[in-house]
């Protein structure tokens, strides 16, 4: 995928697609990463996805002032090489769906199907936070930790179509168990779920520090994120404390990523975003802190996600329209030969 910017493209939409566990969700988008329209219903069960991913496509067609040229759908989990079968989804239970050749059957329009957090990343990189960079690294802190890698302006997707899976870089030796079955992965400290497990623990060893937090939640197993947040910008020290941990999980993991990608703009996105500096100011510490040979290299700009939930639709329908591009372009090359 060319991280080329040019304005010269058809005034033709796409249409970008976020399956959750939970909801999908379906945005009409213009060339220019603005959403003009969308629809959601809740996800279906059994393998009925692909079924309404191309009901609610046709919803937004009707409405469309302009054609559809492409569908690009993010999806939470591993995606083929060929960015069209979802090889394992563990939210929606999938192994080696065909989503896109069965999309691509009811709709009869190019489909891309992309991991949620590459679509997010190319989102961030075309029209976010990194449009002034081809080298980005987005990390995205929400029940988990995902991302994804621009590099000169390319999406980098691996060998197999699973590159960028940074929540899974291990930091602790024999650390915390992971759901993908190793211990001590980035996620497991640096992650919504992260911040949620601390503050409980804090709570639960009667820390006297934990009373105003207890308050608000009415119980230990009651504590959420958010609580943490709006606590800790009210000025409660030990919620302070607890998201400066966090943003130092981050900067740290960071750190580590850096050090082989090596980008110029480090993206951070999520819900941690409610938090502002209380998280990145000491994401910023910790990342220069730890950065390989800090002193002798440049020190890439860590900057918040501006396109918030909306990347992935964003992203995926640009990737979407893309992948029309290069199919009409083949299909007049091929014409041209046969003349």
């Amino acid at each position: 995928m060319t991280g080329q910017r040019s304005t010269d493209r058809p005034p033709t939409l796409g249409v970008g697609v976020d399956i959750g566990g939970t909801k999908v969700a379906a945005g009409l988008v213009d060339p220019d990463g603005t959403i003009l329209d969308s629809v959601s219903e809740p996800t279906p069960a059994g393998g009925k996805i692909a079924a309404l991913v191309a009901d609610l496509v046709d919803r937004l067609r009707e409405r469309a002032d302009a054609p559809v040229a492409g569908i690009g759908v993010g999806a939470a989990g591993f995606v083929s090489a060929d960015r069209s079968t979802v090889t394992f989804a563990p939210n929606i239970d999938w192994r080696d769906e065909p989503l896109g050749a069965e999309i691509a059957r009811l709709l009869d329009l190019p489909v891309v199907v992309e991991n949620d957090a590459n679509a997010a990343a190319w989102g961030e990189y075309r029209f976010g936070a990194g449009a002034d960079s081809d080298d980005l690294l987005l990390v995205t802190i929400g029940t988990g930790v995902g991302g994804g890698v621009i590099q000169d302006g390319d999406l980098v997707r691996g060998g197999f179509g699973a590159a960028a899976e940074v929540g899974h870089l291990r930091l602790v030796r024999d650390g915390r168990l992971c759901g993908c079955g190793q211990h001590g992965c980035f996620e497991q400290y640096a992650s919504g779920s992260a911040l949620v497990h601390d503050a409980r623990e804090r709570a639960a060893s009667d820390d006297p520090t934990a009373a105003a937090l207890l308050s608000r939640a009415g119980g230990v197993d009651a504590i959420t994120g958010p609580m943490v947040t709006d606590l800790a910008q009210q000025g409660d020290a030990l919620c302070i404390d607890l998201l400066h941990d966090l943003g130092t999980w981050i900067g740290e993991g960071c750190a580590s990523l850096a050090a082989v990608l090596d980008p110029t703009v480090i993206v951070i996105g999520g819900g941690v975003g409610a938090a502002g500096d209380l998280v990145l100011g000491p994401v910023r510490a910790a990342f220069e802190e730890h950065l390989p040979a800090r002193f002798h290299r440049r020190v890439a700009e860590v900057r918040l996600a501006t396109l918030g939930n909306e990347a992935g639709i964003v992203g995926a329908a640009d990737l979407g329209r893309a992948a029309s591009d290069r199919t009409t372009t083949t299909s007049a090359a091929a014409d041209r030969t046969g003349d």
